[in-house]
C-alpha cells in the first residue's frame, strides 16, 4: 500500500493519467470518446500483476493507444454519418497548457483537423513520436508492427502533417490579439476591422452536428466569411455574448445566446491574421466546456 494508502495500481494510473488522457484525445479529437477509453484501461489494469510491469507508463501508454485504435475504427464509421463538416470536441485547458507551446500546438483545433487526415495507424505512431516522444520499439508494440514498419509510417505521417500544418507554431499572445481584434470588430459592427484581421484565405468551419444550425460545408474566402461574420455581428449584445476564454491551448470565444452556452469558437492564426474559424454548436461536444475544471495535460 502506498502512503496515501491507495493500491499501486491506483497510484500509478492517477499519476500518468494526464497523459494517457491527452494520447487518446489527440487519437480520437473526442474527450468523451478519451475518457471512455481511460475507463476500459483501468479496467484492464487493475487485472494486471503492476510488480511485474518494470514500466507502468509505457504498459499503460500501450492499452491507452490500443484501446484508442479501436474506438478510433469505430469513430470513423460515425463520422461517415454525421451530418454536415466535423470539428473535434472543444476541451476547456488550463493556462500551462498554453505556455508550453509545442504541447498547445499537438491539441490546436487546426492541428486536430491535420490528424483527422491520417489513417488510425498513422495517427497513433505520429501522436507517440511526434507528441510524446515514445521511442520506435515502443510505439511498434502498441499497434502491432515492427519498428521497421514503425519507422516508415512515422516517416510518411510527419510528411503529410508537415504539408498541411502551419508553417509555424504562433504564441498564445499572438494568438490572442488576432482574437481580441477579431472580437472587437464583431462587438462593434467594424467590417473594415473584419477584412484587417482574417487571411485572404481563410476557411470558416461550422458544426452543429445536425441538431443546430451550421453552414453545410466549409465557407472558403475572405469576402465570404466577412459576410458570414457581419450578419452574426448585429446579433451581439442583444441575444448573443462573446466571453474570452482557452480551448486547446489557445485562447477562444465562449458565445453565448440568451445566457446559455451555444458554442465554442476557435482560431487558427498565422502572421497576425486568422487563417481558420472553427465554430463549435453540437451541443454533444460542448459539455465539457462550460461546467468542468480545465484540464492540465500530461
Amino acid at each position: 500500500m502506498s502512503e496515501h494508502g491507495a493500491d499501486p495500481a491506483t497510484d500509478s494510473f492517477v499519476a500518468h493519467r494526464n497523459l494517457l488522457f491527452t494520447v487518446a484525445y489527440e487519437m480520437l479529437g473526442s474527450a468523451a470518446d478519451a475518457e471512455d477509453v481511460l475507463q476500459e484501461v483501468w479496467l484492464r489494469w487493475v487485472e494486471v500483476d503492476v510488480e511485474q510491469v518494470r514500466d507502468h507508463r509505457a504498459y499503460l501508454v500501450r492499452i491507452t493507444t490500443r484501446q484508442a485504435l479501436n474506438r478510433l475504427r469505430a469513430l470513423n464509421r460515425r463520422k461517415e454519418a454525421y451530418v454536415g463538416p466535423w470539428l473535434p470536441e472543444p476541451m476547456l485547458t488550463a493556462p500551462d497548457v498554453a505556455q508550453d507551446v509545442e504541447l498547445a500546438d499537438s491539441v490546436s483545433m487546426a492541428m486536430m483537423l491535420v490528424l483527422e487526415t491520417l489513417s488510425p495507424t498513422e495517427r497513433a505512431v505520429f501522436v507517440l513520436r511526434e507528441a510524446f516522444d515514445v521511442g520506435y520499439e515502443e510505439i511498434a508494440e502498441a499497434v502491432d508492427k515492427s519498428p521497421a514498419a514503425v519507422r516508415q509510417i512515422a516517416h510518411r505521417a510527419r510528411r503529410h502533417v508537415d504539408a498541411r500544418r502551419p508553417r509555424r507554431v504562433v504564441s498564445s499572445s499572438e494568438a490572442r490579439a488576432a482574437l481580441e481584434s477579431f472580437r472587437r470588430s464583431l462587438e462593434t459592427g467594424d467590417l473594415q476591422g473584419l477584412f484587417d484581421v482574417l487571411a485572404p484565405s481563410v476557411v470558416y468551419i461550422g458544426d452543429g452536428g445536425g441538431v443546430k444550425q451550421a453552414a453545410p460545408r466549409p465557407i472558403v474566402g475572405i469576402d465570404k466569411v466577412a459576410r458570414l461574420m457581419a450578419a452574426v455581428a448585429g446579433r451581439i449584445g442583444s441575444t448573443l455574448e462573446l466571453g474570452p476564454t482557452m480551448v486547446n491551448g489557445t485562447p477562444a470565444l465562449l458565445v453565448r445566446m440568451d445566457g446559455a452556452v451555444d458554442g465554442i469558437l476557435a482560431v487558427s492564426v498565422e502572421e497576425g491574421r486568422i487563417t481558420g474559424i472553427y465554430f463549435v454548436r453540437n451541443p454533444q461536444k460542448l459539455t465539457h466546456v462550460d461546467s468542468e475544471t480545465p484540464l492540465t495535460l500530461r
